[in-house]
Parts: C-alpha cells; structure tokens; sequence
C-alpha cells in the first residue's frame, strides 16, 4: 500500500544549519568590523593627543631656550611660510595648537604648536611635530587587525557550521519522527536527546502527543471492534426474524436493510482486524486472471475483463503467488466503487503482476488522492453514497498482501485504480 507522498518542513526551503551558519558569519563579521573601526578611531585620537602633547612641549622647551640664548631648539622656526592660518595671527602670548591634515612636504599629517616671542606684533615661534610615522603605524594595526578578523572569521565559520550542523540534525530527527507521526506510523518516536533545551522540549512534547495519539486511536479501534462484534448477534437474529416474514415487498424491503446492516458490520470488523495488524495472508500459487475474473463475476456488475500483454501468453495464465480470498476481496471492492461511484463502461485489466480498474465517471475527488481514503468519507458528492470503506478495506488488504495500490483520475476522465503485486 503506499500512502500520498508528504513533504518534509525542510522542502524547499533553505536549510536551517545554513542559516544559522550565515548568521554567525554575519555576526562575525559585523563584530569584526566594529571591533576594527573602534581600534583604528581609538588609536588614531591617542596618535593626535600625545602629537598635540609633544608639540606642546616643544614649543614650551624651545620658547624657553628661545628667550633666554636667542637660538632655535628642537626645529621651531619665527614666522614659519607654512604656518596654518589660525596660527599665524595669535591674539595673545598663550601657547595654541592646531591640527593639520594636510601638510604639505611631510610623510603625513602633522600638529603645530605657536606662541608669540612678546608683546603684540612679536614674531611667532612655531614647531611643527610630524605625525607620519605614527600613522604609518596605524595602517600596520589596521593591516594587522584585518588579517587577525580574516583568520577569527576563517575559524570561527566553521565552528558555526558545525554547532548548527548539530541543532539541524537534532531537529531533522524530531522533524523527521513527527513526518512518520503524521504518515500513520504511531509508534515513531523520537528518544531522548542530548541537552536541556528547547529541542529535547520539542522532542519530548512530539513524544507525548504520539502517545495521545496512539491511545486515543486504540481506543477508538477497541470501541469499533466492540461495537461491531456485539452487533453481530443482533443483526444475525434480525436475519432469522426477517426469513419468519410472509413473502411480499415489506419482507425485501427489510432483507435487503438488514443485509446492509449486516455487511457494514462485517467491514466493521474486518477494519478493526486490519488496523490491529492481526491479519497474516495465506499465500499459495494462483492464476492471476483466474482469480481476478472469479472476483469480478462475484460483484453481479457488468465490468469488462481482458488480459493485456503479459497477463496472458500463448493460452497460459499468469501465476501469482498471494492470498487469493485477499486478492478477491480488493478486485471486488474497487469494482463495487467504481460502479457505485463512476459510471460504466467498468474495464479491469490485467497485465503481469498488475490490477488496473477504471471507469468513466468524475473521476476521484482530489481530497482522496491527495489524503488516501477515510473511512465514511466518500469524497465529492457527484461520488455518490456509501460508507466509504470499501477503499479502506481494499488498502489495508493491499497492505497486508504487501502489494502497492495506486489511486489516479485517466487524462481523458474517469477513475483509474492500479493494484501492483509483489514479484
């Protein structure tokens, strides 16, 4: 039996231990860079500070040197060309600074210390403290700090990739238990995980709604089974009381609705069979055509029976090895619902191995297809009525034979059932 195909959370979508790894790379970076452009602006106002300092000094030593001996120390000059313009016109005997970026012969930029010699009018010492080296400096521990950041993030990316390889695989499990949970398997579980975190709270919460739903399901297939075995009994004495009647149309009205009752008692029970999984199939050596066209002429509809190629050769019939009650009982059901359900002609084929039984009505209900059936669920309402358990039955029987059962609408219209047994 195959159920419709699902589709994992992950399809189709990016995958979570990529995320999580671009995100720490992400993160590295924006970290580096923050890291980075602090270091290169704390470091470039220290550079400028202990420039102003130095230039500060200077100029205090050689004005010093300058009033007392007349001679210029430690490179001051009087009334220097390339003095900035806020320094050449000081407007008091105070020493004053000014950075400039921009100065003209120098490896870089550079700070100016002046002070005027006295009074107003006097000539001014200037001293002008290089700060090329020092930046030179700077765009070593720029370098420095973008090769360090280059080889952090080169480690610390792959480190990521495998902390978030570690939560992916550990979602995928859970991911992966409740994809089983919702195919039908109740007994997938996901186990106890590694770690106090909010995948083992995941992990454990898909565990406990799996045993919700496994108890409630045995609960639901235990009531079914009780319900439809104690009305065995009274259906079997209707059937007596009902042969008691005068013959007449009260009496085949009757027959015929006890019949009924009595048939969806006997699938009752055949599904409460098949769920509990205490059904074995009987195998033996059987005609496939033989066994299909016996099922067939059973149901008392008329539906076509052909063999295409390979279902019979040379007046030899096919033999299968399977349960031939089985076997009968998926034909005859899904003959029943296509005649029920479809509209004639009715054509069973068969072909090797395989079953196919299609009609020419509206076809399946795309809710069938896409779910599998369900039981007193008929699908669409131009389907017809019906307690919808002929499907169920004819799939749970496929299963137990360990045959594939294929539900799909014929391009031209009409429903197409394909019974595939196991080689």
């Amino acid at each position: 039996m195959t159920v419709p195909p699902l589709r994992g959370p992950w399809a189709g979508r990016t995958s979570l231990r990529r995320k999580i790894a671009a995100l720490a790379a992400a993160t590295a970076l924006l970290v580096v860079a923050a890291v980075g452009v602090l270091v290169h602006l704390w470091t470039a106002q220290d550079i400028r500070g202990r420039g102003e300092a130095r230039a500060m000094n200077t100029l205090y030593a050689a004005m010093d040197v300058y009033r007392r001996t007349g001679v210029l120390t430690d490179g001051a000059e009087l009334d220097p060309d390339d003095l900035p313009t806020a320094l050449r016109a000081p407007a008091d005997a105070e020493r004053h600074h000014v950075y400039d970026g921009h100065a003209e012969g120098n490896v870089g930029p550079s700070v100016w210390a002046a002070q005027r010699t006295g009074g107003p009018g006097s000539p001014v010492l200037g001293v002008q403290i290089n700060l090329g080296p020092d930046r030179a400096n700077l765009s070593r521990l720029d370098a420095a700090m973008a090769v360090a950041s280059l080889v952090a993030l080169a480690a610390a990316v792959p480190l990521a990739v495998y902390g978030a390889g570690l939560l992916s695989r550990r979602l995928g499990r859970v991911a992966e238990t409740a994809t089983r949970i919702s195919a039908g398997d109740l007994d997938a579980r996901s186990g106890p995980t590694k770690g106090r975190d909010e995948v083992a709270d995941i992990a454990a919460t898909v565990d406990r709604m799996a045993d919700s739903l496994a108890l409630r399901l045995r609960t639901e297939r235990r009531f079914t089974a009780d319900v439809a075995h104690e009305l065995r009994t009274p259906v079997g004495g209707l059937l007596a009381a009902v042969d008691l009647l005068p013959p007449g149309e009260t009496e085949d009205l009757l027959r015929a609705r006890v019949r009924d009752l009595r048939d969806l008692v006997e699938d009752l029970l055949e599904i409460s069979r098949l769920d509990a999984g205490a059904e074995e199939p009987v195998r033996v050596r059987v005609p496939l055509g033989a066994v299909v066209a016996e099922a067939v002429s059973r149901t008392g509809l008329a539906t076509d029976v052909a063999a295409a190629a390979g279902g019979a050769a040379d007046g030899v019939a096919r033999t299968v090895e399977t349960d031939p009650r089985r076997l009968e009982r998926i034909v005859g059901n899904l003959v029943v619902n296509a005649h029920r359900h479809g509209a004639g002609p009715v054509r069973v084929t068969v072909e090797g191995p395989t079953v196919v039984v299609r009609d020419h009505g509206p076809g399946f209900p795309a809710d069938l297809l896409l779910h599998g059936p369900r039981r007193f669920h008929t699908g669409a309402r131009e389907r017809g009525s019906g307690h919808g358990l002929g499907l169920t039955i004819a799939f749970g029987q496929a299963r137990v034979l360990g045959a594939e059962l294929l539900l799909a609408n014929a391009p031209d219209g009409g429903a197409v059932a394909t019974l595939r047994l196991p080689l």
